[in-house]
């Protein structure tokens, strides 16, 4: 979910160089290191991010791999957030921009807001409305249409 924070970290971005291109996970990128595939389609993340004055372009990726964007652009600052991580693929980007004598810049988060707060948040709000309406959270409920 496209919030402040990424907003805020995309205009860091923009601080560091020329131009923006974000990198976009596909569902299926995202499934693979997360519990729950985005809320908001990818196409969708894709067209909100190529709206922002602060991106110059937006890139979806499919693979849980970076290397091949970063030469294919020829990067010369690649810009992570502080819960990068040592995982593999993570690693490999890094060493290849080492060798190319490129940079790469971890960035604290905008500590206002976050995607995992801002579901926790809808979260507990659905279940106290359910509470309140003497629901059972992910009631179903079925509708017969009246005969004429």
């Amino acid at each position: 979910m496209l919030h402040v924070g990424h907003l805020d970290l995309l205009q860091k971005c923009r601080s560091f160089g020329d131009s923006v291109v974000v990198g976009v996970a596909a569902d299926s990128v995202v499934a693979a290191y997360k519990p729950n595939v985005p809320v908001i389609p990818l196409m969708q993340r894709q067209e909100m991010l190529e709206a922002l004055r602060c991106v110059d372009s937006v890139r979806p990726y499919y693979e849980l791999e970076y290397v091949s964007g970063c030469r294919e652009l020829d990067v010369d600052i690649f810009v992570v957030g502080e819960d990068w991580g040592r995982n593999p693929h993570n690693i490999d980007v890094e060493s290849y921009l080492k060798a190319k004598g490129k940079q790469v810049i971890q960035v604290r988060y905008n500590p206002r807001t976050s995607s995992t707060a801002i579901k926790k948040n809808v979260m507990a709000q659905n279940s106290l409305s359910n509470r309140k309406e003497g629901l059972k959270p992910h009631s179903q409920f079925l509708f017969k249409a009246p005969q004429l």
